[in-house]
């Protein structure tokens, strides 16, 4: 069973917990049926998120679902006045216990808050509230002409709230970017129950603080989205994908920055070892016939005319084929786009089917590094005798380095040597001139590791704006890292 903490401490704060008199206050809030209380079975789904170690897991005690952000703002002052943790949620989709309520008390759900506010064409905006899955934004803006460019991989699940909180990124990240690009305006609760509008519709602003960047990324620390204003962008009338098989990982990640520095922006280049792709291919009875390949990229093209992007997507392959590639699979209709693409999405869940003693990291490297990094997880794979399956977004340098157990090894000595490898595998990022997180966050998983990327002085700066904004400390503790 997921811990409930029984001394309910974080940095000099002493929690209280949630009594049944407190639930009857929330339930007052938000109405009966909105608030679980004293119900194990019930609240146990959200003691976690996609991490599957369950050493990460910790129970709520209370779940609050509010349709409003005025419920919000009351919960936040309720939980203000008796000193208790409140941890905001989305889909639960997140991969470093970002939303796992680490000293218990009030889980907050945003997926009643799931309405698309106002598609503004003129200024080729769209406002929603945090509960929308990413995936429908798009399919409500089809007859638009428009489209919102931010695309995490689990796109079809997560939320967008949960993708600003995380600034999520995705494949397509080479070309469009991450979430926060797209974020111009926030309605925002805050630790202290006070609503405020950040930003707006404005393409250009720089009056004061950029409140806006600060709250993107912060993962449910400083603040609980209730609206989000997203800029969008003319729909492509163009794709092609590119499957390209290399007989060896070398000769493809070796291929990523050629194509980066040879003319073309693509859409997105992802990376996939053999054991990677194998995994979902067999996960997915697919027929691609892969048996030959070492490595896979997948390499996206997008634009507004066709042609154009046919000679483009026909210029990266001759790049492929002339840094070693042995094979270029053309798929240019949505049927084949999806059959290649279900591939490289499916591949962690996979994982989780083949080998359920994992940890799904996202490691980032400067690109013209990426070869290096791939070589060193080599190199720690044979020194510690630990498989290091490896895919992610080759085109942004961010790789999913996935520790998977020894089968020899016991429970206790994967916990133990699984400390040890990440502890190299960063310090290998960090020399290499990367971090720890390109896209999935800090959360409670990786905060202990944050010292030996950053500096004293910039740990300093955020702990300093967690206080001001947060001086209680009872919205999302136990994160990111220790005050």
């Amino acid at each position: 069973m997921p811990r409930l903490w029984k001394d309910k401490m974080s940095d000099g704060a002493k929690y209280n917990p949630v009594t049944a008199e407190i639930a009857a206050e929330l339930a007052a809030i938000v109405g009966d049926s909105y608030v679980i209380f004293n119900d194990p079975e019930k609240l146990e789904p959200y003691s976690h998120d996609e991490v599957a170690d369950k050493h990460y897991a910790h129970m709520p005690e209370a779940l609050v679902r509010p349709g409003a952000a005025d419920e919000i703002a009351r919960i936040m002052k309720l939980a203000n006045k008796h000193l208790i943790p409140v941890t905001p949620r989305g889909a639960g989709s997140g991969l470093s216990g970002g939303a796992v309520p680490v000293f218990g008390g009030i889980v907050l759900m945003c997926d009643r808050m799931n309405r698309i506010i106002e598609i503004d064409r003129a200024n080729m905006m769209i406002t929603v509230e945090p509960g929308v899955v990413t995936n429908e934004i798009n399919e409500v803006l089809r007859s638009t002409g428009l489209f919102y460019a931010g695309y995490p991989m689990s796109l079809e699940t997560c939320f967008v709230g949960g993708n600003v909180a995380e600034n999520a990124g995705g494949g397509k990240a080479v070309k469009y970017g991450v979430t926060g690009r797209y974020v111009t305006g926030l309605e925002v609760v805050t630790p202290t129950g006070e609503i405020v509008q950040l930003g707006g519709k404005l393409v250009k602003d720089v009056t004061g603080y950029d409140l806006v960047s600060l709250m993107v990324g912060s993962e449910g620390t400083l603040g609980v989205f209730t609206s989000i204003t997203l800029k969008l962008m003319p729909l492509p009338q163009s794709n092609v994908d590119l499957l390209v098989l290399f007989g060896n990982i070398h000769d493809a990640i070796s291929a990523v920055p050629r194509i980066m520095t040879g003319g073309i922006i693509p859409t997105a280049i992802e990376f996939m070892d053999q054991s990677a792709f194998v995994a979902a291919c067999k996960y997915l009875n697919e027929t691609i016939p892969y048996q030959q390949a070492g490595a896979m990229l997948l390499i996206s093209v997008d634009g507004g005319d066709a042609e154009q992007v046919q000679r483009e997507s026909e210029s990266i392959g001759e790049m492929c084929l002339s840094a070693g590639a042995i094979e270029v699979y053309v798929a240019d209709n949505h049927t084949t786009s999806e059959r290649i693409w279900s591939v490289r999405r499916n591949i962690a869940e996979a994982f989780k089917v083949f080998s359920p003693k994992q940890s799904l990291e996202d490691i980032v490297v400067p690109i013209a590094q990426i070869a290096d990094m791939v070589d060193r997880l080599g190199e720690l794979s044979g020194k510690w005798d630990c498989p290091i399956p490896c895919y992610g977004h080759a085109g942004d340098g961010n790789l999913h380095a996935t520790p998977v157990m020894n089968p020899a090894w016991t429970q206790e000595e994967w916990e133990h040597k699984l400390q040890a490898i990440l502890a190299e595998m960063y310090q290998i990022a960090k020399s290499l001139g990367g971090t720890i997180s390109g896209e999935h966050g800090i959360g409670s998983k990786r905060k202990k590791f944050m010292p030996a990327v950053m500096g004293q002085e910039q740990m300093n700066m955020m702990r300093a704006i967690k206080r001001a904004l947060d001086p209680a400390c009872v919205l999302n503790p136990g994160k990111i890292f220790d005050l």
